[in-house]
């Protein structure tokens, strides 16, 4: 058991009582070395000053740490420094009252400043001295959390669409509370939940625009009430890719991607980190794109640069929220066989699975995979992490 810090008050103080042997002294020559004749040569010292024995300062001294570290702090406790006077010889048969008193705590460091003080039989101090104690602690105690309770529960937003229902269906699968989110396509939402609570309740369907604050809010307090709370969200949702030339780009192709991806996802963490914090348990996942890592995809300007700033927002949070026991990761897939390559020349998709290492193009199967990983207990060390599935076709 380590010492409990906030029992200790300034003004406690500890001590022990020990009589000085020449046994004592013998081991300490023994252990340091130190055969100076003062010490341990009668002859040689009743020649000096002394006229007899001096016992060794620090075997004295040495009896401050039994304080510190049985005592006053006790078990745990780490001596980081100290000042000493020495202010009267000690004697073979001394009787040592050895005392450390608290004089100041530092809570943020858990460092305790110590009078430290010797006191021979006869009332004379001979020896007194300043310190510092650092209170280490041991692991902190696993709290009992409301996710024993209850099941887990996930946002994913574009939950409908081909990589969104793979993660529903695979975080389902493990037993987790899914909230499909839908912009327009109901039909499929509804479908897609529908098989999910084929036995039991675990998913529900909810259209918003996360790109609005309206719709961002509508979305988490419609899991809320179904669920009583959010423990992972996935920032999956994202436009059609649109390719354009620069040319034919306008701010608007930029503004749709980032207005759905970073905005989405800023809006999105917003409304569930306090939860997270809270219960400090939380997994933020967003789906990026091989597109920020490969060589650039003619036409694919908007899309890439939507991507890329939610991996680097991915990167700030993980640092932020990490504290608060709140990890933030990235799946970054390559080509995956949804509509959203729909537009993706068939020529372009057989080229890109042949330069593939794996030869073949991501399906959203792999995605979910990677996304189930880094939101369960085995990834819980994991964060700041980009996640790449694409087959090797680009590697970091």
């Amino acid at each position: 058991m380590f010492a409990d810090f906030d029992l200790i008050k300034v003004g406690e103080t500890r001590s022990l009582v020990r009589v000085i042997s020449e046994a004592d002294v013998r081991r300490f020559v023994e252990m340091t070395g130190d055969d100076n004749p003062l010490h341990v040569d009668r002859a040689f010292a009743e020649e000096t000053a002394f006229k007899d024995i001096v016992v060794h300062g620090m075997l004295g001294a040495s009896f401050i740490s039994t304080v510190i570290g049985t005592q006053l702090p006790g078990p745990g406790a780490l001596w980081v420094s100290q000042s000493l006077d020495f202010l009267l010889p000690v004697r073979l048969g001394d009787e040592l009252t050895v005392s450390c008193t608290v004089t100041a705590k530092h809570l943020r460091d858990r460092l305790l400043d110590l009078d430290t003080a010797i006191v021979n039989q006869n009332g004379q101090a001979v020896l007194t001295g300043r310190g510092k104690v650092k209170v280490l602690a041991g692991k902190p105690p696993v709290e009992a959390s409301d996710l024993a309770a209850r099941q887990r529960v996930a946002i994913i937003t574009g939950g409908a669409g081909g990589i969104g229902s793979a993660i529903c269906r695979r975080l389902a699968a493990v037993g987790v509370r899914v909230v499909v989110n839908y912009r327009r396509d109901r039909s499929r939402a509804e479908a897609l939940v529908a098989s999910l609570n084929a036995e039991e309740r675990v998913a529900i369907a909810v259209a918003a625009d996360i790109a609005t604050e309206e719709g961002a809010t509508d979305l988490f307090d419609a899991a809320m009430k179904a669920f009583g709370g959010v423990d992972i969200l996935i920032n999956n949702a994202s436009p059609r890719i649109n390719p354009k030339p620069f040319t034919k780009l306008k701010w608007v192709d930029f503004q749709t991607h980032l207005d759905v991806q970073l905005k989405g996802a800023f809006l999105m963490v917003d409304r569930c980190v306090p939860g997270m914090t809270e219960r400090r348990w939380g997994r933020i996942i967003n789906i990026s794109s091989q597109v920020i890592d490969g060589a650039p995809s003619s036409g694919w300007t908007s899309y890439a640069v939507g991507k890329a700033s939610v991996a680097m927002l991915s990167r700030y949070l993980a640092a932020e929220l990490g504290p608060s026991g709140i990890t933030v990761n990235n799946v970054s897939p390559g080509m995956t066989e949804t509509s959203l390559i729909g537009d993706v020349p068939e020529k372009v998709q057989l080229m890109v699975a042949r330069q593939t290492p794996l030869r073949r193009l991501a399906t959203p199967t792999d995605v979910a995979a990677a996304v189930a990983h880094l939101v369960s207990e085995d990834a819980g060390f994991v964060t700041g992490h980009t996640l790449r599935v694409n087959g090797g076709l680009a590697m970091a």
